[in-house]
């Protein structure tokens, strides 16, 4: 266990009170609606996995709880997918193929938004929605849309935890929504938020028709779709990088077309892409510790759209109409080619290890006592348990030892750090502790699946204000390669700090920006 790694909690934009009223308003979204006595959810045209099971989950709970309910889609094509055609039977998906709206208090529409190109326009006498693209609209308390989550399945399953609905006791449902998530994920190659990474954990499914339908969802139009994307391949030779188009397809498909072109060897980086319904998909590969998939995703995506992933697997959407107002008159291939050059040519490269910084050009600073958290591990795990602690940044990986703590930081900010460190550095307290997050923070136990948290068994504790840094504001961004993680880099960007202990030259850190005016003070 490397003693100083720093998780960093990416929180949402926004003011605090703004996001708590969008929390309380999704613990209710869904029942708002239990008075209406005839409900349509519709999904979007051509539906696809993703489109079925948030669907069919609303479904049940609706129905469960007494409402006379149709589940529908229309557009110019029926479902022909041989997938599609398996889930519907074998988990019973009562979904209608209509060409009128039926009868009904509410249409709630469900992966989708209400006028978007991509669904049958339906008058209706009330609309709610739930998606998790790109909001094209402003949001109401009747639309609730989730743009940094993998799949609409996670919004609907989000949303029914807070009714007490039991999606787990019912294996078809549980089934569909995992493997909406799967499908829309390029098999979990995609997922990033840490709700995404719960549903998929703690949802039974049935295995045997997971398998059938993950071996039946290429088509041969697919295979040729897959191949001719290959022909067209751009080269980058410079940094080793391609961009390769694609016709529409299945977003799996386009994972499985940048699996295959990130194992040529002259490959660093990869992105595939093609349109979809209101902009682009994309499917990120990388093979270099210097360059995280998941970081060149949410680059490309950056202000007109979503992206993010794991180290050497990402993907992203980049909404067409956010693309076109930023970019006119430029073809996707082109700024995807511009953007990951500007991607590799924006940052500093530190090697924490054999790097000496220049203290002249940087100010000390103390930590402010502000009161903050730590959980002591061994106080409800086993010694030499391997363990994953789950952040909104990602999931680390860590074995239980004796003197193991986890520190918690005012917005949810998750690391480890030795007892002799903690005690030379904080010293407990008995004030409260605030913080806004907006995930909690689990430890899972990678031998049960037992998950803890880290709020539940918290304690108070403040910086001792012993322990000097020395920091500056960047000006540039960098990738810093700790001297306790030579193979995972930290990013920091142009007004984030970085920083480096008084007592350990080779302790070198980044603090985001926000979080670091807050919690430390410069020394006169």
């Amino acid at each position: 266990m490397k003693e100083q790694m720093r998780v960093v909690l990416e929180v949402m934009e926004g003011a605090e009170e703004g996001r708590k009223d969008e929390m309380e308003q999704s613990n209710e979204f869904l029942n708002r609606y239990l008075d209406c006595d005839k409900i349509c959810i519709q999904c979007h045209d051509n539906p696809d996995a993703d489109a079925l099971a948030s669907g069919y989950a609303l479904y049940c709970y609706y129905k469960s709880r007494g409402i006379d309910v149709r589940f529908i889609y229309s557009g110019s094509n029926r479902i022909t997918k041989s997938n599609l055609i398996l889930m519907i039977k074998e988990l019973k998906i009562p979904i209608e193929y209509v060409t009128e709206l039926p009868e009904c208090d509410l249409l709630m529409t469900t992966d989708c938004q209400y006028g978007a190109g991509n669904v049958t326009l339906f008058e209706a006498p009330k609309i709610a929605m739930i998606d998790h693209h790109q909001c094209g609209l402003m949001q109401n308390e009747n639309v609730c849309i989730k743009s940094n989550l993998g799949s609409c399945a996670t919004v609907v399953w989000s949303l029914l935890r807070h009714t007490g609905y039991r999606v787990s006791d019912d294996i078809n449902v549980s089934t569909a929504l995992y493997y909406g998530l799967y499908m829309d994920t390029s098999q979990f190659e995609e997922i990033y938020h840490p709700l995404d990474k719960d549903m998929r954990d703690e949802l039974p499914r049935d295995e045997m028709l997971l398998f059938r339908l993950m071996n039946t969802n290429l088509s041969l139009t697919e295979l040729t779709i897959a191949s001719t994307a290959l022909t067209k391949r751009i080269y980058n030779e410079q940094y080793h990088f391609s961009v390769i188009p694609s016709g529409q397809c299945d977003p799996n498909i386009l994972g499985i077309i940048s699996d295959f072109v990130i194992q040529v060897e002259e490959m660093d980086a990869c992105v595939a892409f093609n349109p979809n319904p209101g902009g682009y998909k994309l499917s990120v590969r990388s093979c270099i510790k210097e360059a995280k998939a998941n970081e060149l995703a949410e680059f490309l995506c950056e202000g007109i759209g979503n992206g993010g992933g794991h180290l050497t697997k990402a993907g992203g959407f980049i909404a067409l109409h956010s693309f076109e107002k930023a970019y006119p008159g430029m073809e996707m291939a082109e700024y995807l080619s511009e953007r990951i050059r500007k991607y590799f040519d924006s940052y500093t490269i530190i090697y924490a290890k054999n790097y000496e910084m220049d203290k002249s050009t940087m100010k000390q600073y103390l930590k402010k006592p502000l009161p903050v958290g730590v959980v002591v591990a061994t106080d409800f795990l086993k010694e030499g348990t391997p363990v994953l602690i789950r952040t909104l940044e990602g999931d680390v990986d860590v074995i239980v030892e004796d003197d193991l703590y986890f520190m918690i930081g005012i917005e949810g900010e998750v690391y480890p750090i030795r007892k002799e460190k903690f005690e030379r550095t904080y010293r407990f307290v008995d004030a409260e502790a605030d913080m806004k997050m907006e995930y909690a923070p689990t430890v899972r136990n990678n031998i049960d699946g037992a998950v803890y948290q880290l709020m539940e068994r918290m304690r108070t504790c403040v910086a001792a204000g012993e322990t000097k840094i020395y920091a500056k504001e960047l000006d540039r961004n960098v990738k810093i390669f700790t001297a306790w993680d030579e193979n995972k880099y930290y990013r920091g960007v142009v007004g984030d700090f970085i920083a480096m202990r008084e007592d350990d030259v080779h302790d070198i850190y980044v603090v985001r920006r926000d979080i670091f005016l807050k919690t430390y003070e410069e020394i006169d």
